[in-house]
């Protein structure tokens, strides 16, 4: 039973360790640098983020910055956009960690026609 237990919390710790996925509609959502054209509809703020105390310093950087931005998208695409206008993104470290534990991304959400 012990051992059950033990290779479960392996396999969700090591899920856990990847990228957060796109959903289908997350998927067509673009992220950009510059602000898009005047036609689009701004929708409001959005906050992707990626990583914890617990699993961030298992999880590559490529991993938490790739997620925070997929995080992003999904939310966007939940709001009816298709467009996030990226505006900042940051990376922290929990004390005690070997490096970047989180990985956040701020931007607009915009309906582009």
């Amino acid at each position: 039973m012990v051992a059950k237990m033990t290779a479960a919390m392996a396999v969700l710790f090591l899920v856990s360790c990847s990228a957060i996925s796109t959903t289908q509609k997350g998927k067509s959502v673009e992220l950009v640098t510059v602000k898009p054209p005047g036609n689009c509809k701004p929708l409001g703020d959005v906050v992707g983020s990626q990583g914890n105390w617990i699993t961030g310093d298992y999880t590559s950087n490529k991993n938490l910055l790739i997620g925070a931005r997929n995080d992003l998208r999904n939310q966007a695409a939940e709001m009816g956009g298709n467009f996030v206008w990226v505006q900042d993104s940051s990376n922290t470290n929990a004390w005690g960690s070997t490096g970047t534990t989180n990985t956040t991304v701020l931007g607009v959400v915009y309906r582009c026609e």
